[in-house]
């Protein structure tokens, strides 16, 4: 009897030992807001997963501007513990919002300074892309037509109905090279002398030279390019990581990228985009090492074929088909993110008055 006892008990302590084990193994799940355009490889999200015993839960909420909306309404009960996705134009009014806790991840020793901008480390830079002007290369060539070289040159007659843009609006590219006219030509409100020719007098040029508008970036780059659509418009507003694209996806294997961008001085608007942990997160330690997954090398170099988007993570290499299509500015256009914060709605509404109104 005192052996069946014995034994009963020694099974008791086994079984309530390994029940803990079992809940001491198990993941820890953690949630990450961000966009539609959020993409990993399933290998590289798994290895991660489970070398740090965390599964990653994937909130997709619509474009930025929505994602840090719902963000903004529930903070004080947070939809997730990590938001990826942020970019410049909108920090500020994610940063005033309160939204994120300090993290400064180890992995920032190998990111260059211009990317960080938030100097207590609230957000951390992920990656850039460049909005800038692409071109069918073919149409160019069979029309002997050279490329513009400046916005002033697309208001010339020879580029008359052929540039396509989005509404700045509605569309992120659209607000990014909305953005790049107005650093390039000034609004005439800067406390220095006033501009003779401002942002809104290019913009009146380009609707008398024709300029198309569309709301989104599929509907400009997919509808009206040449290159790419039944689209009648050999410039368009897009990224400079979409020749590389065009390669990777075309059916047959290319020697030569189809479309290409202009990078000339000014004419491209970089986009950062960061992520953040979310204020009210109960599981700190999770977000992270989630941070710094996102900073190290195998998400790093994961990302140009999975977004398209350029690795901020100097160390991390390109795969060769960005080496060799892709053209990075050497001087975009920048407007700090306060300054975008407290005019964007005022210029989006004169920028309509005059295209669209």
């Amino acid at each position: 009897m005192k052996k069946r006892v014995w034994l009963v008990c020694l099974l008791l302590v086994a079984f309530t030992a390994t029940g803990q084990l079992n809940a001491l193994q198990q993941p820890v799940e953690l949630t990450l807001i961000t966009h539609d355009s959020f993409s990993v490889s399933e290998e590289i999200l798994s290895n991660f997963e489970q070398e740090a015993g965390i599964r990653v839960r994937i909130l997709r909420a619509g474009d930025t501007g929505t994602m840090i909306n719902q963000a903004i309404l529930s903070r004080n009960n947070p939809l997730a513990d990590v938001l990826y996705g942020l970019d410049n134009t909108f920090l500020t009014r994610a940063l005033d919002a309160d939204l994120f806790i300090p993290y400064e991840s180890p992995l920032l020793k190998d990111v260059a300074d211009e990317f960080i901008l938030d100097s207590q480390y609230r957000v951390t830079p992920i990656d850039y892309g460049d909005v800038c002007l692409n071109y069918d290369k073919a149409y160019f060539a069979e029309h002997d037509l050279p490329l513009p070289a400046s916005f002033e040159d697309l208001t010339r007659p020879e580029y008359r109905s052929l540039l396509v843009v989005e509404n700045p609006a509605t569309s992120s590219p659209g607000l990014a090279f909305l953005l790049a006219t107005i650093n390039y030509f000034g609004t005439g409100d800067e406390e220095e002398e006033a501009p003779v020719y401002t942002y809104l007098d290019f913009w009146a040029d380009l609707v008398a030279n024709d300029v198309l508008v569309v709301d989104s970036w599929s509907d400009a780059y997919y509808g009206e390019f040449s290159a790419t659509g039944d689209g009648t418009r050999p410039l368009v507003v897009s990224y400079a990581s979409s020749p590389p694209a065009e390669v990777y996806f075309a059916e047959e294997t290319l020697e030569d990228a189809p479309t290409g961008s202009i990078t000339a001085s000014g004419m491209c608007f970089r986009q950062i985009e960061f992520a953040g942990i979310l204020a009210g997160t109960q599981r700190i330690e999770a977000a992270q090492r989630f941070i710094d997954f996102l900073l190290s090398q195998p998400f790093q170099e994961d990302m140009p074929l999975q977004m398209f988007v350029f690795p901020v993570n100097r160390e991390a290499e390109l795969p060769e088909v960005f080496v060799k299509y892709a053209t990075i500015p050497e001087e975009p256009a920048y407007l700090d993110s306060e300054t975008v914060a407290a005019h964007r709605e005022e210029w989006i509404e004169a920028w309509t008055s005059v295209v669209l109104r």
